[in-house]
């Protein structure tokens, strides 16, 4: 049996593009342009195109047309974490490490290898974590603003695995959650395998646009909102007092909660007060140890109003039964004498650094970013293609992510998000000066 014509269209588009007779960032006629030179009916042209989308072979953009990808970048990239060649530089991921910190560990296990309890760290834990750490991060959050005990406190194997957790106790499919239009890729990852509805939001300069938030809270029935108030990944902002406490009056009077995602704010000195600080009966505080002293070393938290810590244990209890006891124990001592806090301060320190090299070598480029944050956001030109940029880039050896990972609307802006912290500070400073030179290029190509 013969295919139905608009399938013959899309097999022949698609053998095109991966022979390379259609060129990656090649501009493809409109959809009354196929139609007519295809003799077919417009809505039949939308269909080819979107079943192209669908494969990875095209991208629609609202206002310019639909393109050809470069379909040399891998699926998932920027999403899923791969082996990067020992020649190349990775500024797909943060991985920020500073001198020293692999003597701190072993010194931390030398003294948990002393210690009288060390054959109690080898049984199961509590499903929420032992009471003795839960209060050890209590005592460390007292210095983020957060006044809660240990029994509103669960340790998660990392930030990730917080989200996670807080997703399937309290989420259903369908769920609709309001997220910023550009947001962590992890929280995508897990709202479609959740297969939750996420409602993008606007973005300003300081945040996400609280009169759209409203609308959508007025007129559908969000279930919770997604935010990262204190340095917003990818874009860094930090959102100022006056939203924090609109947010809250929105959230408290349409009845969503709020998951308030930390993973990047101990890099930003003397914040606004968090959302948990504000409204702990409706905030979810979601942060992890990984990005302020190793991302080896997976341990987070969730901080919970009570009436959900039980749904969230039992979250704990079907994922990972507890965080691995061993490593909770050194992360809790690095809590309660001072390591953590003297891993943050240089880390702010070498994230400034680390900023200022991406301005000098950006210049010209437009980079956005908080001045102590390990990422940029990098809006290209407008001619540019990301994907294709990005490509270019893999073959100087050089990993990056484009917006597509980030963004939860149909229109993927055409811009790069680059990761400062996994390289040295003179390799740093040569990658992104190739960066910004085959920006250049490609923007004129």
């Amino acid at each position: 049996m013969a295919a139905p014509r608009y399938k013959q269209l899309v097999d022949a588009l698609a053998a095109d593009i991966r022979s390379g007779r259609l060129a990656a960032g090649a501009r493809l006629p409109t959809h009354r342009g196929l139609a007519a030179r295809e003799g077919i009916a417009v809505v039949t042209a939308t269909r080819v195109y979107a079943e192209l989308e669908t494969m990875g072979l095209v991208s629609r953009e609202q206002g310019r047309g639909t393109f050809v990808r470069d379909i040399t970048v891998p699926a998932g990239h920027g999403i899923d974490q791969r082996a990067v060649a020992t020649d190349a530089v990775d500024l797909s991921f943060n991985y920020p490490a500073l001198p020293g910190q692999a003597d701190l560990l072993r010194h931390a296990l030398r003294e948990v290898a002393g210690s009288g309890d060390l054959d109690s760290l080898l049984r199961y834990q509590p499903h929420r974590g032992r009471p003795q750490d839960r209060a050890s991060i209590a005592r460390h959050l007292r210095s983020r603003g957060i006044v809660t005990d240990a029994e509103r406190i669960l340790v998660a194997g990392g930030a990730q695995h917080g989200l996670a957790i807080t997703v399937m106790a309290l989420l259903d499919a369908g769920d609709v959650v309001a997220v910023d239009a550009l947001t962590y890729p992890g929280f995508k990852v897990l709202a479609h395998a959740f297969r939750l509805d996420l409602a993008p939001v606007p973005v300003t300069a300081d945040g996400p646009d609280l009169d759209t938030l409203e609308r959508l809270c007025a007129t559908r029935r969000v279930r919770a909102i997604y935010t990262m108030p204190t340095l917003h990944n990818p874009l860094g902002w930090v959102m100022p007092v006056a939203d924090r406490t609109r947010l809250i009056e929105i959230a408290r009077r349409h009845g969503p909660l709020v998951i308030e995602d930390a993973s990047y704010a101990y890099l930003v000195e003397d914040p606004p007060p968090p959302l948990v600080a504000t409204a702990p009966d409706i905030t979810l505080y979601v942060s992890g140890l990984s990005k302020n002293i190793a991302t080896g070393l997976r341990v987070g938290f969730v901080v919970a109003p009570p009436s959900v810590v039980p749904s969230l244990e039992r979250a704990i209890r079907a994922t990972t039964w507890n965080t691995p006891a061993l490593t909770t124990a050194i992360a809790c001592r690095w809590l309660d004498d001072g390591t953590v806090d003297g891993l943050e301060a240089r880390k702010r320190d070498d994230a400034r650094t680390r900023q200022a090299v991406a301005r000098e070598e950006l210049a010209g480029l437009r980079p956005v970013g908080h001045p102590s944050s390990y990422f940029v956001w990098l809006p290209l030109p407008e001619d540019a293609r990301a994907d294709r940029l990005t490509a270019a880039l893999a073959r100087q050896h050089i990993s990056v992510s484009t917006a597509e990972p980030y963004t939860t609307t149909t229109h993927t802006p055409q811009a790069l998000r680059l990761a400062l912290g996994s390289t040295d500070l003179d390799r740093l400073r040569s990658t992104l000066r190739t960066v910004r030179r085959i920006a250049i290029e490609d923007a004129h190509a």
